[in-house]
């Protein structure tokens, strides 16, 4: 997808494919316009060519949008874009975690969250952070299949393990 002359780096690719995909989320008729075998692709082509103008789109992500709308595949963007994303950051040596906290992390605990996480995996960690009003406190991180439980209840939990076990 990357052409030395094209000035565009794999994070800027992602996203402006994110950007390309949230414009596709957000109007079904867009979508429903860009799947349609009855709307002729000159018509397609002008509309995704209206949208890379109004939003400054590379136009390597241009002719990308361009094959999925000829192929009608337009509704997989946000698929196909979580897929590089994954793909880009294994080959940058980028975890990806899945960071669930009962409320907003701040700076000092987001760094300090990652700078465990990191040394436990030995890789740089991409965070994605969720709020889960339901934990009482503490957070959840998913990297892969692994969990690191350090919410309160995933703590009272294993203290009842253990005292199962000792007894």
């Amino acid at each position: 997808m990357f052409a030395p002359d094209s000035g565009l780096s794999p994070e800027d690719a992602i996203g402006q494919l994110r950007m390309a995909a949230g414009i596709l989320g957000s109007s079904p008729d867009l979508r429903r316009v860009l799947l349609s075998p009855a709307v002729n692709r000159a018509k397609k082509a002008e509309l995704v060519g209206k949208i890379v103008e109004d939003t400054g789109l590379n136009r390597l992500i241009r002719n990308f949008l361009m094959v999925l709308v000829e192929h009608r595949r337009a509704g997989e963007l946000k698929r196909i874009a979580d897929g590089f994303e994954t793909t880009v950051d294994e080959r940058l040596g980028f975890a990806r975690a899945e960071i669930t906290s009962a409320a907003e992390l701040t700076g000092p605990q987001r760094d300090k969250l990652l700078q465990s996480l990191g040394q436990a995996l030995g890789k740089k960690v991409r965070p994605v952070y969720k709020i889960d009003e339901a934990l009482l406190g503490g957070v959840i991180a998913r990297v892969g299949s692994k969990v690191y439980d350090g919410s309160v209840v995933g703590r009272l939990e294993a203290m009842r393990r253990q005292l199962s076990a000792a007894s």
